[in-house]
């Protein structure tokens, strides 16, 4: 009789293919999903490939040594027959050929593995796992890439220790080089800056609706009283408001009622890949919990978050030891942003200052 504890010569084959991960995520996924290509990079020797969604994947991850192939796709909900996207996805992993495999998704996008022929046991699925109570999801992360698909247990090379707990971001020399003729088409050439970006995608999808309904809004007077504290400590330093274009009256704002000189509201030019050399390049940022705010943590800004109803611990901004800090309140019993008082945000951002070493200017 065969020895059924011995891998079948196929199963060694597919060993040997780069691992894979599936992860169709917002802006701040994409930036914690790096812990984890960090840890299968550095686990198997080889650049991971990634299937991946949304416009701000390719520029937070096209400077990353660990990302091997990138494949962006568009809708894993459209019926199959009916988008051309995912049936060239499916035709490039046959292609490829099945591999060990980590799916971290809800659900959505699985069926498309299936599709390609890699068989259920070559899959670590996130969902399989239970949460460790008060865990970031960088930890969960470092976690989730040790793991080993069933198909490959005694085939694959185990986790090595002393992966960061923390995401990182890469820059593009490129984006460096363009942030130049930025600085200078915004006279902030050889100038400090504080970043502060007060919207997020649940204010600007609101349209005419009342900004104070959604999960993330903090009053336009909050926001005005930490700017003129900025403002006060950091006399020299210009003031940016990042965002998107469907933030720039939020920021009109904030900038009116705040009353301050140098305070400049980018919105409607801060792209990926000119946002990132910037959050890399600022002083500290303060922002609602939203994906730039991650970015800012992983590439080393020091970062103060206002937490919505989100849990603070699982998303802290970058991870576990990033410089940053993130803030809650409650309304009522119940975490709520509405919760955190200016001064409660002035005094945590002096705070990370101190522990970050930054000297204060006041």
């Amino acid at each position: 009789m065969p020895d059924e504890s011995r891998p079948r010569p196929s199963t060694a084959r597919a060993a040997e293919v780069r691992p894979l991960v599936m992860r169709c995520g917002a802006f701040g996924d994409i930036v914690l999903l790096t812990v984890l290509l960090r840890q299968l990079h550095v686990r198997f020797g080889k650049p991971v490939d990634v299937i991946a969604s949304g416009p701000w994947t390719q520029p937070l991850l096209e400077a990353e040594s660990a990302v091997g192939r990138l494949f962006i796709i568009r809708s894993r909900r459209t019926p199959y027959w009916l988008s051309l996207q995912q049936r060239r996805l499916v035709s490039w992993l046959r292609e490829r050929g099945a591999g060990p495999t980590w799916f971290c998704d809800l659900g959505a996008g699985r069926e498309l593995l299936s599709r390609a022929g890699i068989p259920e046991d070559y899959v670590c699925d996130s969902r399989a796992y239970s949460w460790t109570p008060g865990e970031s999801f960088a930890d969960r992360y470092l976690r989730f890439g040790s793991y080993t698909p069933k198909a490959f247990e005694g085939l694959l090379p185990a986790a090595k220790p002393g992966v960061p707990r923390a995401a990182h971001l890469n820059i593009a020399p490129a984006a460096q080089r363009d942030l130049e003729s930025w600085l200078a088409r915004h006279d902030l050439v050889g100038r400090r800056f504080v970043v502060i970006h007060p919207g997020s995608r649940h204010l600007a999808r609101r349209w005419l609706r009342s900004r104070s309904g959604a999960d993330k809004y903090w009053p336009e007077a909050n926001w005005a009283k930490v700017v003129a504290a900025v403002r006060d400590v950091c006399p020299d330093h210009a003031i940016l408001f990042s965002g998107t274009r469907k933030e720039l009256g939020l920021n009109a704002d904030i900038i009116r009622l705040a009353g301050v000189a140098d305070a400049h509201n980018l919105a409607d030019d801060l792209p990926i890949r000119t946002l990132l050399p910037v959050l890399q390049r600022a002083h500290s940022m303060i922002s609602v919990d939203t994906g730039p705010a991650h970015a800012a943590a992983a590439l080393g800004c020091p970062t103060v978050s206002l937490f919505g109803t989100a849990p603070a611990d699982l998303y802290r901004p970058g991870g576990t030891t990033t410089p940053a800090i993130a803030l809650t309140g409650t309304v009522a019993g119940r975490q709520n942003i509405l919760g955190i008082t200016p001064q409660a945000v002035i005094d945590g951002w002096l705070e990370l200052l101190h522990t970050s070493g930054i000297r204060e200017e006041r």
